[in-house]
């Protein structure tokens, strides 16, 4: 072979061996010419390239990529099936299976993302699900603690609306809230309108509007609402007195 055709191999070695995320190294040797075809048409229903390789060459070209690992595997008759957009899983399945058919195919290892992989780490990669499968599973995995922590996020504020939602539809059934009705907390329970009691003004004689006690602040609207009443009768009847 003419020096320059060996640097031409190399170099398209190199590139290929650069672009694959897989390599499996296998020896072909005994297999038909029949045989060999069956299987590399297969492959390449997945998007495996099996090409019978020169090991020296090989190496060259490993070395020129940067790839480590692979010159354990380039001895006797080689043949590499090249993935690169292809499915890893189904190329393993179909050089596992065509192993067990011929009983003549050895698959000696790999590169696997370029981390290597022996003979029996190639046969356990065949085990595994088909890659749309081993996605789907692989992404489930991921999502499933977005979706919990989602759900713990929405709960509080479904409670919240429900709440408010029962509130509103008990002001429609009675129309309005009734001044000597206890208000309800959240959890249901009456509540006596907070640590200050309203309790209606009266008016004792000879007093004042100055010696009037003045209601201190509630945050119970009910409490409020009595108090804003007791006000406007202590005013009424303070203008009467004024009267007389």
């Amino acid at each position: 072979m003419l020096k320059e055709r060996k640097h031409e191999l190399v170099d398209e070695l190199a590139k290929k061996l650069g672009d694959a995320s897989t390599l499996i190294v296998a020896d072909y040797r005994g297999l038909s010419v029949g045989q060999f075809d069956e299987l590399r048409t297969e492959l390449y229903k997945h998007g495996a390239r099996f090409t019978v390789v020169k090991n020296t060459l090989t190496m060259r070209a490993a070395e020129k990529a940067g790839i480590a690992g692979l010159d354990e595997f380039l001895t006797g008759p080689s043949a590499i099936a090249f993935v690169t957009d292809g499915d890893m899983v189904a190329t393993a399945k179909a050089l596992v299976e065509s192993a067990k058919e011929t009983e003549i195919l050895t698959l000696k290892g790999g590169l696997l993302d370029g981390r290597r992989i022996d003979g029996d780490e190639v046969h356990a990669l065949a085990e595994l699900p088909p890659f749309d499968i081993l996605q789907g599973t692989v992404v489930g995995v991921i999502a499933a603690p977005l979706t919990h922590f989602v759900s713990l996020v929405a709960a509080p504020l479904r409670d919240v609306v429900g709440v408010l939602d029962a509130r509103i539809r008990q002001l429609e059934e009675h129309g309005d809230v009734s001044a000597d009705a206890p208000a309800e907390d959240s959890d249901g329970e009456a509540s006596d309108g907070g640590d200050v009691d309203a309790e209606p003004l009266t008016n004792a004689a000879g007093a004042s509007e100055d010696d009037a006690p003045t209601p201190e602040a509630s945050d119970d609207p009910e409490s409020t609402i009595e108090n804003s009443n007791a006000e406007e009768n202590q005013g009424k009847e303070d203008d009467e007195n004024g009267d007389n």
